[in-house]
């Protein structure tokens, strides 16, 4: 069954040169072969293509999904697909960094806004009346986590459920911002890449290089849990 739908999707992604890939799916096959599509591609997101460089991609999948012979060597091409992977990863973790430090230095410019050595922008929103956390505590904590350009990649505010987790297994910049809040406050983390998530990134949304905002609410410190 799945060669079958392999050869389909290749079937619907091959286009002539010239011819745009743009396609508005209308039928309930329509819609399958699309969602397959869009989930496929997701692993493809990183190399940043064009749309010239996808029907490349797609006439690929289109020769080995119908069985026909390669046009070419793949033993010679295969090994190049790292190489030009990597290629690709470096020039966007570079543009990224950029603008993530245009957008740190902006944020830190902000009223109220207080730079750490690390480079963490914090601005408390709310001043809370409890205690402060240490490294070593389990907190719980509502939040919501943008990209510099205001797209949201995570948020327990939107799942409508906060989440509780040690504060020495996150990210650099959350063990070191929730240390400076105190319960029953809200503030706004921003997290430079090097105490977040580097020049690797983190699934589809978070680019390698990328700098994120937080607003946070520290709602409790939990009490350790027994034995």
């Amino acid at each position: 069954m799945h060669r079958y739908i392999m050869a389909a999707l290749a079937a619907l992604l091959f286009v002539p040169a010239g011819t745009s890939l743009a396609a508005s799916p209308e039928t309930e096959n329509d819609k399958t072969l699309y969602t397959l599509g869009v989930l496929m591609a997701r692993d493809l997101g990183p190399l940043g293509l064009s749309e010239e460089e996808l029907k490349m991609v797609a006439s690929g999948m289109s020769d080995s999904a119908l069985g026909r012979e390669p046009q070419v060597d793949l033993e010679t091409y295969g090994p190049k697909i790292q190489t030009f992977a990597q290629a690709r990863a470096d020039a966007a973790a570079l543009a990224e960094q950029g603008a993530a430090e245009k957008f740190v230095s902006d944020m830190a410019a902000t009223d109220g806004a207080r730079k750490t050595d690390s480079g963490l922008v914090f601005i408390e929103l709310e001043a809370g009346d409890g205690p402060s956390p240490t490294a070593t505590d389990t907190v719980k904590v509502h939040y919501h986590g943008t990209l510099r350009d205001g797209t949201v990649f995570d948020s327990s505010i939107d799942r409508g459920e906060p989440i509780s987790f040690p504060l020495g297994g996150v990210i650099p910049c959350w063990t070191e911002g929730l240390q400076l809040m105190k319960v029953g406050g809200k503030a706004r983390l921003i997290c430079p890449a090097a105490i977040a998530y580097g020049d690797r990134g983190a699934g589809a949304k978070i680019k390698p290089g990328a700098a994120l905002s937080f607003e946070v609410t520290l709602i409790a410190i939990e009490p350790p849990a027994a034995g």
